[in-house]
């Protein structure tokens, strides 16, 4: 592997792992600027169903912003990133693991899912930015409802 593909597949993998870090952090600006391109190819079908949806940066943005903003903590965890490089393209798949806690009066406060992503990339003056996320979810426990904020 030459240099400027392994230090492709390192920027890549970074911005996959940005994702998840200023999500956790509550760092939206960062997302913004440091993590998606301004359009985003989003599916979340396999948890939701419902549709895959183009939506801009500042939409997903926004509705992770308010699902997240009831829970006292979260933690996203990727692992096993495989990259793949076309050019100015890239499509990288990783394992994950999601933890969403809120102490609540009903139920328990944990709920955790696990499976993989499929992140499209491509490159632009910035660096490498994500313009697709696709999310397959392979299992969940736990209370599900600290999502929805009918257990406070």
């Amino acid at each position: 592997m030459n240099q400027a593909a392994l230090h492709d597949r390192l920027d890549i993998v970074d911005v996959c792992t940005r994702m998840c870090w200023h999500t956790d952090k509550r760092e939206w600006d960062q997302l913004r600027t440091e993590v998606f391109a301004d359009k985003v190819q989003l599916d979340y079908t396999s948890l939701n169903g419902g549709e895959p949806a183009e939506l801009i940066a500042d939409e997903v943005i926004g509705a992770w912003r308010a699902l997240l903003s009831g829970l006292a903590s979260t933690q996203h965890l990727l692992t096993n990133h495989l990259v793949r490089l076309y050019g100015d393209t890239a499509v990288a798949t990783a394992d994950f693991q999601a933890t969403h806690w809120q102490p609540n009066a009903r139920g328990g406060p944990h709920w955790t899912l696990g499976g993989h992503y499929r992140i499209s990339l491509h490159r632009t003056l910035r660096g490498w930015r994500i313009d697709g996320l696709t999310m397959t979810t392979d299992w969940a426990k736990g209370n599900r409802q600290i999502m929805e904020g009918t257990t406070r």
